[in-house]
């Protein structure tokens, strides 16, 4: 490690196949912590590069416990988290709103590093529990047309990774590697990240692999659609600038999108959302977030029709149905 860290402090950058190598010697155990935060440092100081995240992706892929889910080819929605906004739960409320409009979900998530809640802290605290069972997976995606894939569980390497991350406790790489590892690898995502150089790496890599996409970003800094500012659209035919009025909805104020000091009050912003109970600014973000999901996967709707679809998932509690069928299947 010592020749890496010499060969990153001066500035030098890493080529695909280096970064795998690293990135799965990491996951093997050969580093201890103080080694792996050097590292992990490095990319906080400066941009990674495309070879650089790319390498890192295959190195997690190849290691990762893979799931079949093709039968139903879920889509995933995730975000890179880590843009130090602590918005409620927007991405995984999202979910459940499209698996309540009949697009079936494989979500990637994890616990939160730079956030007071990821995915996994609010479901976890909902009484959702994490499986690995591909029959078990399969039965929760016929029938509560989602399932939740705990990123740790199919990820070994990211044991010696966890603690180093929750030590440093400011978004690193891994942030980056999340939506870009789900281990069901779908053929259909909806991604946010938090910056533009980001989103055209996401875009060179789904392209490579004929992914049917969109990538999201709120041009003041979120890594998902918050009406707060417009957003910037990445998918399968181009680019666009995607505002708040066109979707029928009014500008958002940050605050409003606030999630809570706790897990405990995250948890409650859920519940209020999904049960149908949440504030207009908190419903108008996610209907606006899930009916860009929902056009993603079927990308000849138009918005006037994917909103629509979202607030019947949301508002005819479809979306709570989906997430109560999941908690019932464990």
């Amino acid at each position: 490690m010592k020749d890496i860290l010499e060969h990153l402090y001066q500035h030098k950058t890493l080529t695909k196949d280096q970064a795998k190598e690293i990135l799965t010697a990491i996951a093997t155990g050969k580093y201890n912590h103080n080694q792996i935060a050097s590292f992990v440092t490095t990319f906080i100081m400066r941009n990674i590069t495309l070879e650089e995240l790319n390498g890192f992706r295959e190195a997690l892929l190849l290691l990762s416990n893979n799931i079949d889910l093709s039968f139903c080819n879920p889509m995933d929605v995730c975000g890179t988290g880590g843009d130090g906004k602590n918005t409620f739960n927007i991405s995984t409320l999202t979910s459940f709103v499209v698996a309540g409009a009949g697009v079936p979900v494989a979500k990637h998530g994890n616990y939160g590093v730079s956030s007071i809640s990821g995915s996994s802290n609010v479901l976890e605290c909902l009484g959702i529990s994490f499986q690995t069972n591909e029959d078990i997976l399969k039965t929760q995606i016929q029938e509560a047309n989602i399932c939740f894939l705990h990123a740790p569980l199919f990820h070994p390497a990211l044991k010696h990774v966890a603690p180093v991350r929750r030590e440093l406790g400011v978004k690193t790489f891994f942030n980056m590697l999340g939506p870009l590892v789900n281990p069901a690898q779908p053929k259909v995502q909806m991604a946010g990240v938090f910056n533009l150089e980001l989103a055209r790496m996401y875009q060179y890599l789904f392209q490579q692999e004929e992914i049917q996409y969109s990538i999201v970003h709120s041009i003041d800094g979120y890594d998902e659609i918050t009406l707060t500012a417009n957003s910037k659209i990445f998918n399968n035919k181009g680019e666009s600038i995607l505002k708040a009025e066109h979707m029928g909805f009014s500008q958002c104020p940050a605050d409003a999108l606030y999630g809570g000091n706790t897990i405990d009050e995250a948890a409650q912003i859920f519940t209020n959302v999904i049960e149908g109970r949440g504030t207009v600014y908190q419903n108008n973000v996610v209907l606006a977030n899930a009916a860009t999901a929902i056009k993603t996967y079927y990308p000849t709707k138009e918005y006037e029709e994917t909103i629509a679809i979202a607030k019947d998932s949301l508002f005819g509690l479809k979306a709570k149905k989906a997430f109560t069928t999941l908690k019932t299947i464990q």
